[in-house]
């Protein structure tokens, strides 16, 4: 059986006693010679996974900030086939570190779900996360995801009762994603008290790791996070720390990718040293 990178990532956390810290840029973000720059330098500042958004021109999901992104990405000509390409491209560096793709449903559509599966497969992808696919209406992409070897990753929200989350869990693969909170991305706070809770009562449904996102902005509450789940995930802040490098007119200031990696340092360190602080707390 083929063990995926996804798996081999969290069971060497595993072993390493701590959680992971997933980080999501969206692709061709501001351009894709400055994506493909700072995707190129994630692993090395202590990315754990890497998510990737694929742009889109209606992300109902998500923030402003993201939204913007999404919008410079497409501006400067990013498409699905170019984000494969940028993939593609990473791997030739790095054939380690678990890379997903996150996003929407409609590019994929529009692409041919065997083709995308296959094709993301063959790029170097590990798994998919779409927002807005639910469990009831995904089998038309999970079937040539599974077949590809593709983690099918599914979202679970607070909203998420235990009549709803084993048919979320059913099927899913990689990991399961926690939406720490109702709404869009990047407009209130994950509360520590509350992801710890539901962390507890997702692990009774299944036997998958667990990343938090969504109201993830500081190392603390990373490391908050981190004592409880698998994973930190954070992309919102990541990406305005992008956006305040950007010139008037969008283009790349020359410390653009040293800032938003110097921002990732940080939050790994307060990954790392989450369950070694509560360890000596106790």
């Amino acid at each position: 059986m083929v063990v995926s990178r996804i798996e081999r990532r969290f069971a060497a956390l595993r072993q390493e006693g701590r959680a992971g810290l997933a980080t999501y840029l969206t692709a061709g973000d501001p351009d894709p010679d400055t994506s493909a720059r700072l995707l190129g330098g994630l692993a090395a500042a202590g990315a754990d996974l890497i998510e990737i958004g694929m742009p889109f021109s209606d992300p109902m999901a998500d923030g402003p900030a993201i939204q913007e992104a999404g919008q410079r990405a497409l501006k400067a000509g990013m498409s699905l086939r170019r984000t494969l390409a940028l993939v593609r491209e990473l791997r030739r560096a790095d054939d380690e570190t678990p890379i997903v793709l996150m996003g929407y449903y409609n590019p994929i559509y529009r692409y041919g779900p065997e083709s995308f599966a296959q094709d993301a497969a063959a790029a170097g992808v590990d798994g998919v996360i779409i927002v807005d696919l639910p469990p009831e209406e995904d089998a038309e992409l999970t079937k040539p995801a599974r077949r590809a070897g593709l983690d099918f990753i599914r979202l679970a929200t607070p909203t998420s009762d235990d009549q709803r989350l084993p048919r979320i869990v059913e099927h899913a693969s990689g990991f399961i994603y926690y939406v720490a909170v109702a709404g869009i991305t990047g407009t209130r706070s994950a509360d520590a008290a509350s992801v710890a809770a539901a962390v507890t009562r997702l692990r009774r449904f299944t036997g998958l790791p667990i990343a938090v996102g969504f109201g993830i902005r500081t190392p603390r509450q990373a490391a908050e996070v981190a004592r409880a789940a698998d994973a930190a995930a954070i992309g919102t802040a990541l990406v305005q720390r992008l956006a305040l490098n950007l010139n008037p007119d969008n283009t790349a200031k020359p410390g653009l990718v040293d800032a938003v990696l110097a921002d990732i340092r940080a939050l790994a360190q307060g990954v790392r040293d989450a369950r070694r602080k509560s360890a000596s707390i106790r």
